[in-house]
């Protein structure tokens, strides 16, 4: 038996403001049919190609967020939380409408997305979901971090492993396994905030970003405490955020990857990076339909929305 490729049975709509930007927008996440992917339309620009795909090499490289632009110059800005739930619920096909440049923060997460998705339901679609598996390692390294992508072991899909490092001890070091099926996700990743210290909030906003970034959607540390409202939802809430993110960025490869993960003080440029990596290597990847058991360790299979951490 195969899986078949989804989308959402009705429109699901989010209003917020973009967390660096502060601009509000109205973000509407729109079926699709089978084959689509994801892309993204500019609603409020209504002359030229307001079309922008959800696709690695639209991605301009940026630290903070991943932003993508079309031919035309035209951008969507933040869209790794959610295109991880996204992946996260299993939808393959999506037309998501914005009438700004950039995705709202809303809580800092990608619950409200993964809420939405799941109350709306997804429907299947008559096409069988197609993946990519990797075959042989493939890893970038730069002076900040470093992210490799490895063959899946034995029975297992999509698996992740993380660490990051920062000097605030609100923080500090955190490690974090993850086997990301059946739901996975949504239970341990997807309610996971953004994060950042007191004192890049001062420097980002002096430099005209995170202008939207408030205590309430973002983890903010100062030292060994933090200053968000109600403290963490996870002790290592930092580093499955920056899972979240990963897996958000993978999705951008425009298909489920079946494969493991490894990222050391990665972030949205390093996890882009080794997309371009993989893809100009094609001797380490191939592309697979996902039938029999392998269709059940796919990140969005089986997910139920009462599986949403109820933190969030």
């Amino acid at each position: 038996m195969s899986i078949v490729q989804t989308t959402l049975r009705t429109a699901a709509t989010f209003q917020g403001v973009g967390l660096h930007s502060g601009k509000p927008a109205r973000l509407t996440i729109r079926p699709a049919g089978a084959d689509h992917g994801i892309w993204f339309k500019r609603t409020d620009i209504l002359l030229g190609d307001t079309m922008v795909p959800a696709h690695f090499n639209s991605v301009e490289l940026s630290p903070l967020c991943t932003r993508i632009v079309n031919r035309a110059g035209v951008s969507v800005s933040t869209i790794e939380h959610v295109m991880a739930a996204l992946a996260g619920t299993g939808v393959h096909n999506a037309l998501i409408e914005i009438d700004g440049p950039e995705v709202p923060i809303l809580d800092g997460s990608s619950a409200p997305f993964v809420r939405g998705i799941l109350a709306r339901g997804v429907r299947a679609l008559h096409r069988p979901v197609r993946a990519i598996e990797v075959l042989s390692p493939v890893s970038v390294y730069t002076a900040k971090g470093w992210a490799r992508l490895s063959p899946a072991k034995p029975g297992q899909g999509m698996t992740m492993d993380f660490h990051i490092d920062f000097a605030d001890a609100a923080i500090g070091t955190q490690d974090k396994q993850l086997d990301l099926a059946n739901g996975a996700f949504v239970r341990e990743l997807c309610d996971s905030r953004t994060f950042c210290r007191q004192a890049d909030v001062e420097t980002m906003q002096a430099n005209g970003l995170a202008l939207g970034g408030t205590y309430e959607n973002a983890v903010v540390v100062d030292g060994d405490k933090v200053l968000s409202p109600g403290g963490l939802r996870h002790g290592d809430e930092a580093v499955r955020h920056k899972m979240l993110d990963a897996l958000g960025d993978l999705y951008t490869a425009g298909m489920p990857i079946l494969g493991h993960y490894e990222g050391h003080k990665a972030g949205h440029a390093i996890t882009n990076m080794l997309l371009h990596e993989l893809f100009a290597n094609p001797d380490c990847f191939r592309i697979v339909d996902c039938i029999g058991a392998r269709a059940a360790l796919l990140p969005g299979a089986g997910v139920e929305v009462d599986e949403i951490p109820a933190v969030a």
